[in-house]
């Protein structure tokens, strides 16, 4: 007869109630909060479902045993274990969930302002910054690597890189991401208040940017691909269906295949990707000491960007006649769109007149493709 000792309840330790109560937070902060709800109640989910022993959900088979958590190497026999492998450890979801960012995607602002792309690429410094300091703190080139792109504010390559560099951190790394993407509204407003004067906020910035044909918009992609892929070929998987998504939503005869990409099949891959990772957050794997250091860095990480992005402006306003408006360097991490929000939020109260959206979206797009490009460095060097 079945009995209390072999149920779930014999096997509970105190991680996981610490780990119920971290999936219960996250929760709390996606329904409650409103913070990255489509990814923060994935996540969540995934990560008490895990933590609840005896459940077999991450059982992997390891020579011929049956194993209770994911084991690297062993053969996935849960459905989150599935999920996970085939998902993530075989990169099919990260990369397609680029294809629908690309859909989703209006380069407009970009190929309108070039500039911008510079602005993208300077937040980039957030990136190396936290590797270095990553390394100082003990971990290998890799792992800091994985843990440095967490700057970029871009979950799915956080993700992907993690992936293939420093699998045993995926958990707290793609959680930092999309925890940090999150904050960027309380984040990123102290910075770049003590980085900029009153009048440097109020900067005016003519809201009418130049048009954009359609030719322009079809070729970008085409010829950004091109270029990007032969500087960087390890970014090929993110920027090739990054730039494949926008391909679809801008060519004009793909407009099903656009909506679908940037819709229902978005959000089928952003419930598999949120519950997968959830899934790999078991106590044994979560509650160390470098998941604690990973939290510290991802701040410092989106911190460095931030102020990197808001430096690069105010230098690039020292050759510029028609000056810009520093704010929107910081919105060159790559976190779609609320850093575009927070620098059109400060530039109204700075200046009434001011209508920041559509000239911070520029280094926000440039931000993912700068964020991808810094992965396919690392995955050259280190891959």
């Amino acid at each position: 007869m079945f009995g209390l000792f072999e149920s779930g309840f014999a096997s509970f330790t105190w991680g996981n109630g610490v780990m119920l109560a971290i999936g219960g937070l996250l929760l709390y902060l996606g329904i409650a909060k409103k913070m990255e709800p489509l990814l923060l109640v994935p996540i969540g989910v995934g990560t008490i479902l895990v933590n609840l022993p005896l459940g077999g959900l991450m059982e992997c088979i390891v020579q011929g045993k049956l194993v209770e958590s994911y084991a690297l190497g062993g053969e996935p026999a849960g459905l989150l274990s599935r999920i996970f492998r085939y998902g993530i450890v075989w990169e099919l979801i990260p990369c397609l969930i680029f294809l629908g960012l690309g859909a989703m995607t209006d380069f407009g602002p970009i190929i309108a302002n070039p500039r911008t792309l510079l602005l993208g690429a300077g937040a980039q410094f957030g990136v190396y910054a936290a590797l270095f300091i990553a390394m100082a703190l003990g971990f290998n080139i890799y792992e800091a690597a994985a843990i440095g792109i967490i700057g970029g504010a871009d979950g799915p390559t956080a993700i992907y890189l993690s992936n293939r560099l420093a699998p045993q951190l995926i958990g707290p790394i793609a959680v930092a991401a999309y925890t940090y993407m999150a904050l960027v509204p309380i984040i990123q407003p102290p910075i770049i208040r003590a980085l900029t004067t009153k009048e440097e906020r109020a900067i005016y910035m003519k809201p009418q940017l130049r048009p954009v044909s359609q030719r322009e918009k079809i070729l970008f992609p085409i010829i950004g691909a091109i270029i990007i892929i032969l500087l960087v070929p390890k970014s090929a998987p993110l920027i090739g269906m990054f730039m494949f998504g926008n391909l679809l939503r801008e060519s004009g005869v793909t407009d099903r295949l656009a909506d679908t990409a940037a819709n229902s099949f978005m959000n089928v891959l952003t419930i598999l990707l949120g519950v997968s990772v959830g899934a790999i957050m078991s106590a044994g794997s979560f509650l160390t000491r470098d998941t604690l250091k990973i939290f510290g860095l991802g701040v410092i990480a989106f911190a460095a960007s931030t102020f990197f992005g808001v430096i690069l402006a105010k230098f690039m306003n020292l050759f510029l006649k028609e000056k810009i408006n520093p704010m929107i360097g910081a919105a060159g991490v790559s976190a779609v769109p609320m850093a575009a929000r927070v620098v059109q939020k400060m530039g109204q109260k700075a200046n009434p007149r001011n209508f920041l959206l559509m000239h911070a979206m520029g280094p926000n797009i440039a931000g993912v493709i700068g964020t991808a490009a810094a992965a396919g460095i690392f995955l050259g060097r280190l891959g």
